[in-house]
């Protein structure tokens, strides 16, 4: 495995735009790795909008670490082997029950493959998991990993899944238990292996899958094509054909999929912005973080809340929160917004923002002032600065908050009876507020999207029998 390229903190515009891997480090040791689509924005991002995770190590940073990747793929799996050879500090601090992910493959006569946070444990005398070298206990007995194989750790589960989901056109896979008598849906895209596939071809294509997910990437296209030649040699023309078209699909794949999110620093005008936001709210304080909340449900029925947020008015993604609300009933916005508001201002490991947007008009900003007033961390109440009726002041920190309705675009302060519309603002003002807004919707009806499909797709799975 290469070795790292080091340069100054002092010196992060000579990091090259490209994928790779990166590494943040003190004279001493690494402290984190990660990967990204362009190395030089994502390491940028860690100083210039750092999250409360980044403050905890990031004044120990003296130097940065690079390896150039020929595609975000490569990146996504030279991460993983990286975290699980050098152990970083502050990779490890954050693994948890639901930190990584594991690709798990199982020892059936025919394997299937799923995605899961933790390896299943059963009892026995140790356990290694992914080449980790320390034993770990949990309450006071040894585990061990059984009937499956796991690869990972994975940091970003939306990556991972992608890349799944691409290798699956080239090596089809099973994902079920068991498979009917019959095709099913997979087959028809030629995601199945189907009915009945003959075991060996099937479990030699996983091995070659499961080698491109550690990395091994180059050997897998060395051993499709020496077995396209002998094909051809042996006049197995059709099967040389099929081995061709697979080295072709991996081939693209690997060299043109786009997983990793581009992330930017912030803009320049951002000083300009923020001065009319401190027009807007008659304050002299800096205004750089902004939170906004949404909640999405048809009828109370799986109801979702989102918590997005910006950074000197760039999304900053990695602080993002999804909610699954736990009110049940008829839907109650009000009620469903005031427990969105408790539950995120119940974690004060969380940075609060300086400018809370709630999704909706007045009765939803009377919900989430409600939260503030009704809440209680450890022995600090959370109350309503009576000097300005649009401040909350939480934990000792001042926090506007504010509703954004969508109907007329209309911003609501409290204790003020008319609201502001948005395009009596200036335009950079009224575009920040209608995109955090936008963002927050986005955000809370995705999530939304996937709890109906996970019932409408368990409902579906059960008249059927079965699944691929």
């Amino acid at each position: 495995m290469e070795k790292f390229r080091y340069v100054p903190k002092s010196k992060l515009s000579t990091l090259p735009k490209a994928p790779g891997v990166y590494a943040l480090a003190s004279p001493k040791a690494v402290l984190y790795i990660g990967k990204a689509g362009n190395i030089k924005d994502r390491v940028r991002i860690h100083f210039a909008q750092p999250s409360y995770r980044d403050n905890l190590f990031t004044s120990q940073v003296t130097r940065v670490g690079y390896l150039e990747t020929q595609s975000e793929i490569d990146a996504l799996l030279l991460e993983s082997q990286l975290i699980k050879k050098l152990q970083p500090k502050y990779n490890v601090m954050w693994k948890d029950d639901k930190g990584y992910f594991f690709v798990g493959i199982t020892k059936d006569k025919l394997p299937r493959i799923f995605l899961t946070h933790q390896p299943r444990l059963v009892s026995c005398s140790s356990y290694l998991v992914s080449g980790m070298k320390k034993e770990k206990k949990i309450q006071n007995t040894r585990y061990k990993i059984q009937d499956t194989n796991y690869i990972g750790p994975f940091t970003e589960g939306k990556a991972i899944r992608r890349v799944l989901r691409l290798l699956r056109r080239v090596f089809p896979y099973y994902t079920a238990k068991k498979h009917g008598s019959l095709p099913c849906s997979w087959c028809q895209l030629n995601l199945c292996p189907g009915p009945d596939p003959d075991e060996k071809t099937y479990k030699k294509n996983l091995r070659k899958l499961a080698a491109v997910l550690k990395g091994k990437r180059t050997s897998v296209f060395r051993q499709l094509k020496k077995e396209m030649n002998e094909a051809a040699k042996n006049q197995g023309f059709e099967k040389a054909a099929g081995l061709r078209d697979q080295f072709l699909a991996l081939e693209r794949i690997v060299s043109h999929a786009r997983l990793l999110s581009r992330e930017t620093a912030p803009s320049t005008n951002w000083n300009l912005i923020e001065k009319e936001l401190q027009k807007l709210f008659e304050t002299r304080k800096r205004i750089s973080r902004m939170e906004a909340y949404d909640i999405s449900n048809i009828q109370g029925k799986q109801a979702t809340g989102s918590q997005v947020t910006f950074l000197k008015g760039a999304p900053l993604k990695e602080s993002y929160r999804k909610y699954k609300i736990r009110i049940s009933g008829k839907s109650n916005d009000y009620a469903m917004m005031e427990e969105l508001l408790s539950r995120r201002l119940r974690h004060p490991e969380w940075p609060y923002p300086q400018l809370m947007v709630i999704d909706g008009g007045k009765g939803q900003l009377t919900a989430a002032l409600s939260a503030l007033r009704e809440l209680t961390i450890g022995n600090s109440q959370l109350t309503i600065d009576s000097k300005k009726s649009q401040s909350s002041k939480v934990k000792g920190q001042k926090s506007i908050m504010v509703a954004l309705a969508k109907k007329q675009n209309e911003l609501f302060f409290p204790g003020k009876s008319r609201p502001v519309l948005l395009r009596d603002l200036p335009r950079p003002l009224e575009n920040l507020f209608l995109h955090i807004r936008d963002e927050a919707h986005r955000f809370a009806i995705s999530y939304h999207r996937k709890l109906r499909e996970q019932v409408l797709g368990l409902t579906k799975s059960q008249k059927r029998g079965t699944l691929s």
